[in-house]
Parts: C-alpha cells; sequence; structure tokens
C-alpha cells in the first residue's frame, strides 16, 4: 500500500514574499531590448589586440623608412653661390707693380720724378683697356728713379720700388744684353717689373726685355719717348705677355683638368726600308726638358712619355720644285698631314683620363719625298719646316743630311740624331710649346714705340712669362670651378635621392678652400701660388663632379621608392587600418547598448 509523505506546510506569509520579488526582479526584464541595449560592459581585448597591429605597423615605418634612406653628405651650397658670385660679378684682378729708371737725364724742373710718374701713369691708362680682361694687372703702382749726375731722386710712391744705386751702370757694356740682363737682376732682385732707360749717345735706341722682370732701353731717346717706351713694354709685355689680347682663351688653355700635362714626343720613320733613325731621348729629358718642366710647375704637372713608331706615312701629297730641289708641301694641306689611321701615338695609359695629352712629332720623310719643304702662304719656305695644330701639339719635318745619297742605299742604314741636331729640334719644339700656352715663338715684339727684343731663357720661359701664364691660369681655373661647382650643387639640389659620399663632401669643400686661398693668394701679387691653388680648385672640383658614385644609377627617385615597396605594405597596412576603426566602431556601438542599459535601471530604481 503506498504511502504518501507529505511535505509540510509553508508558511504563507514566505510563500507570498518570494513571489513578490521575483515579480520585482523580472518587470525589468520585460523591457530590455537585445538589440539596443546590454547588461555587461563591452571588453578591451580585441581593440587592444588589433591596436596593437595597427601600432606595430607604425612604429615600424620610420625603420622601413631608415632602411630606404639615401645617404647624403653636406654640401657647402651657400659658401659655393658666394665663390660663384664674386668670381663671375667683377674679374680677379691683379696688383702690379712698375718701377722706372731714368739714367743719365739731365734733371728739369718740369721733369721731377713726381712729373714722370703721372706722365707713365697717364700712358699706363691709355693703354690698358677701359673693361679689364680677367688675369690681367689692374691696381698700378708706378714709382721713378731719376739717377743723374747731381745725384738719385725719388717719386713719393716708393713703397714697392726695389732699391737702386746711384751710379751703378756707369760702367756697364751695353752691348752684352746677357751681362747687363745679370747686372739689373743683382741690383734690381727681380722682384719689381722695372724698366731701366739710359739716355746714351748712340743714335739707335735699342730696347730688351730680360730673363726676369727687368727690362732696358738704351740710345738717345727724349723724356717723352722714354716714357713712352716705359709704359708700353710695362702693359704690352709684362702684363700681356707680349699680344695684343690679354688673355689667353678657355680653347687655348693645353691644361688638363686634373691639372696635367702629357708631353708625348714622337719619331715617325715614314718607311724604314729607307733608313732607320732613333734619338737618344733620355739625354733631351734630363737636360732640356727638366727645366722647363719644373719652370711650368705652379701651371701644370708635367709628365713626358717617348716613343719611335715605323711604317708612319703621311695622308698629304707633296710635289717635286726644281728651282729649290725639293718636295714640297703648303699650308693649305696640313690639315690632311697627320694620318690618324697609322700614327699610333698614345704611348700609354697614364695619357688618359682627364689630363691633357701635347703630341710632338718629328717626321722623316722616306727617300721618295725627300727632302720635304713646307711652303708657307706667301711663298717662302718655313723656316722651321714645322707647324702646331691648337690643343693636340705640333709637327716637325726632319730631313736627314744627304737624304738623296742615302736612298741610293740597297739596304737601309741605321743612325741616330747627333745631340746638335737634337738641340735644334728641340728648339722648334719649344717655340711650338710657347705657341701653344698663347706666347711669341720668336724673340721680338713689334709695338708702336719701335721693336724690342726678348732674351731667350734656358728654362724656354722668362720669369715675367711665367708670371702672365700664372696669372691667366689662375683665372680661367677659377671660372672653370665654380662653373663646375655651380652645376653640382644645382644637380644635388634638383635630384633629392641622390647618393652623395663623404669623399665628395670633401673635395668639395677642399675645392672652395683652394678658391678661396687662389683668390686671396692674387690679391697680394703672389702669382705662383695663386696658380697653384687655382689647379687644385678646378681638380678637386672635376672630381668630385665626374665621381663614380654620382655617374652611376643606385640613386632613385622617391616615386621609384614608392612603386618598389606599396604593392607590399599597401595592402597589409589598409586592412590592418580598417580592422582597426571597424573594432572601434564596434567597440563605440556596444559601449552605447551598455550605457543605455544602466541609464533605464537607474530610471527604474
Amino acid at each position: 500500500m503506498a504511502e504518501i509523505i507529505e511535505s509540510p506546510a509553508e508558511p504563507p506569509g514566505e510563500t507570498r514574499q518570494t513571489s513578490e520579488t521575483t515579480r520585482k526582479g523580472q518587470e525589468p526584464d520585460s523591457d530590455f531590448d537585445p538589440k539596443t541595449m546590454r547588461k555587461s560592459k563591452p571588453g578591451l581585448k580585441r581593440l587592444i589586440l588589433t591596436l596593437s597591429v595597427l601600432f606595430s605597423f607604425l612604429l615600424g615605418f620610420p625603420f622601413m623608412w631608415k632602411s630606404v634612406e639615401i645617404y647624403r653628405a653636406p654640401l657647402p651650397f651657400r659658401e659655393i653661390d658666394v665663390l660663384s658670385a664674386q668670381i663671375e660679378s667683377k674679374p680677379l684682378l691683379f696688383p702690379c707693380h712698375f718701377q722706372a729708371i731714368f739714367v743719365g737725364f739731365d734733371s728739369k724742373p718740369s721733369l721731377t720724378p713726381d712729373a714722370l710718374e703721372s706722365s707713365i701713369l697717364y700712358q699706363i691708362a691709355k693703354l690698358t683697356s677701359e673693361t679689364p680682361q680677367c688675369g690681367t694687372c689692374t691696381n698700378h703702382t708706378v714709382s721713378v728713379v731719376e739717377d743723374s749726375s747731381s745725384g738719385c731722386m725719388q717719386s713719393r710712391n716708393g713703397e714697392y720700388s726695389a732699391p737702386w744705386q746711384c751710379g751703378a751702370l756707369g760702367a756697364v757694356d751695353f752691348g752684352d744684353d746677357e751681362g747687363i740682363d745679370d747686372v739689373l737682376v743683382d741690383l734690381l732682385g727681380g722682384k719689381v717689373y722695372s724698366v731701366v732707360v739710359v739716355n746714351g749717345d748712340s743714335e739707335e735706341v735699342r730696347a730688351v726685355v730680360g730673363k726676369y722682370r727687368h727690362a732696358w732701353v738704351v740710345g738717345r731717346v727724349s723724356e717723352k719717348e722714354a716714357v713712352s717706351r716705359a709704359a708700353e713694354i710695362f702693359i704690352k709685355v709684362f702684363v700681356n705677355g707680349g699680344k695684343e689680347e690679354g688673355l689667353i682663351h678657355g680653347e687655348f688653355m693645353p691644361v688638363g683638368a686634373d691639372g696635367r700635362i702629357v708631353l708625348s714626343f714622337n719619331l715617325l720613320n715614314s718607311d724604314p726600308q729607307d733608313w732607320v733613325y732613333d734619338w737618344d731621348f733620355q739625354a733631351i729629358e734630363e737636360t732640356l726638358l727638366a727645366p722647363v718642366i719644373k719652370a711650368l710647375g705652379p701651371v701644370a704637372n708635367i709628365s713626358v712619355e717617348s716613343q719611335v713608331l715605323y711604317h708612319t706615312p703621311k695622308s698629304s701629297f707633296s710635289y717635286w720644285d726644281d728651282k729649290r730641289e725639293s718636295y714640297i708641301f703648303s699650308t693649305k694641306d696640313l690639315p690632311f698631314f697627320v694620318n690618324s689611321n697609322e700614327w699610333h701615338l698614345d704611348t700609354s695609359i697614364a695619357a688618359g683620363g682627364r689630363s691633357k695629352i701635347l703630341q710632338f712629332v718629328v717626321y722623316i720623310p722616306s727617300a721618295k719625298e725627300c727632302p720635304l719643304l713646307l711652303k708657307l702662304p706667301d711663298g717662302e719656305i718655313s723656316k722651321t719646316n714645322g707647324f702646331i695644330s691648337p690643343m693636340w701639339g705640333g709637327v716637325i719635318v726632319w730631313n736627314p743630311q744627304g737624304c738623296l745619297k742615302d736612298s741610293e742605299s740597297q739596304h737601309p742604314l741605321r743612325h741616330t740624331i747627333s745631340p746638335q741636331d737634337l738641340q735644334k729640334i728641340f728648339e722648334i719644339i719649344m717655340g711650338q710649346f710657347r705657341q701653344l700656352f698663347g706666347l711669341k715663338s720668336d724673340n721680338l715684339y713689334y709695338g708702336a714705340s719701335g721693336t724690342s727684343s726678348l732674351l731667350a731663357s734656358e728654362r724656354g720661359f722668362s720669369e715675367w712669362e711665367l708670371d702672365v701664364l700664372s696669372r691667366q691660369h689662375t683665372c680661367f681655373n677659377l671660372h672653370s670651378c665654380t662653373t663646375t661647382l655651380g652645376s653640382l650643387s644645382r644637380l644635388v639640389q634638383s635630384l633629392p635621392r641622390m647618393i652623395i659620399m663623404d669623399e665628395i663632401g670633401k673635395q668639395v669643400m677642399y675645392s672652395v678652400e683652394a678658391a678661396n686661398l687662389a683668390q686671396s693668394n692674387a690679391s697680394l701679387g703672389i702669382y705662383d701660388a695663386s696658380a697653384v691653388s687655382s689647379r687644385q680648385a678646378r681638380s678637386l672640383a672635376e672630381d668630385a663632379f665626374f665621381h663614380p658614385s654620382i655617374m652611376s644609377v643606385s640613386y632613385y627617385s622617391f616615386e621609384h621608392c614608392f612603386a618598389v615597396y606599396s604593392p607590399f605594405f599597401l595592402p597589409v597596412s589598409m586592412h590592418v587600418l580598417l580592422a582597426a576603426l571597424r573594432e572601434w566602431r564596434r567597440y563605440k556601438q556596444e559601449n552605447r547598448k551598455y550605457l543605455l542599459w544602466i541609464t533605464k535601471v537607474k530610471k527604474d530604481s
């Protein structure tokens, strides 16, 4: 029989209280909308993870940008602009100090040293161009010394004058030019441009320009003529180098961009079946070329090479002249004389690069055209039997003695050019070398006030000629330096992604410093030092502009960088950014639901 167990009866009051509590707790749930409300606070875990990924991309961007950064050494752009403005705005001016010494003139009250000084300055102003060219002297100072029987008088402007001993030329033999030259250099020191005018008894007036920085005029001359002669020698000879123009143009500067010249001497045997000639070039280099190379040291760094070539015919034609019993080729045939296909004149790899090569060719004709002479446009035969080609070099046709007799020999004869013939050949080569530098090849200067003889120096160039070359090359080098640096500055600033190595920065900096030093030395009248500094400035500027890192293709633009890296980084970064934005919007939406529920609970309570 089943047993029925009855649960104890709950107190009526307790049952009522529980049901009322349940009813009160369920009243808000009846108003809860899960679409617009939520009871729990939204978590930050998903948002933090998404933002962490985004921040990792943002933090990695500077490292990526640093990894693709182009290294650029700092360049002195402002200093380059200042240097270019200084060179372009006004020509580079050199001070020149002149001294005129009048010996044997009767002193007159109207011919005081100060009056003669004013007259010389007036003549100098007439001979000087109104627009001074770069490389010439414009800051002229003149001092006058009057040496007469009554004593010596000097003008007031004697600050830069050389000391002079009264009566020092009383027992000098003016027929010996070399002796006078040595006496004057001992008296004057050779530092100041000086002209000594000696009023003598001879009707013939001789003017001689020495090997140093002085000249002398001897003969019966008036004070007016003496002043004109002195002023003309000062300007036309000492300043302009004996030429009417006062500047060697850029296309006639036979110096390479690196400041070097390679002198290539070539002995060409046209047909070795007739005869073969050789030379002792080492003796030439040691005795004749060494002083020339040393003298031109401030202007250029010169190296010498030589070779002997065979089977080197010329390209032009010649004809037989019965009157002269020689073969003749004229100046109109000179452009075709050099045979570039047969004359292999480059001697070594040292002649490459930016160095300037000057070819000097001694051509020995074959028996079929010997002797071979050059006919000038005026119908005369050339005394040197040679010619020059600007910026290339010179050619000398050397006819062996008795070449007609040697041509009858059945076997080729081997000869060595004698030292006497080598001396004559080298004198012609030196004349050609001087012409390539823009100087006179002869020893005469024809001026408005008369003819002056120019003493030849054993170094090939006189002291005053070296001054002319130093001034002109300093000017040309500085102009070339500023042009190159200006082009480099504009190129670097226009390409912000170009690689600039530290070596380039140093070269540019040193180039600017050398150019400023050259300007300073030029203003002080230190010509050789200014030429050396300007040559270094130009060489460094050229080295910087043609640096291999600049000429390479290892630099690229910003657009190129963007095109390389954007296919990888742009899609990934866009997805991460969009995910972060979506997560941020979701968090804000869920947070609004929670705040709405909290607000409703507070109202109901």
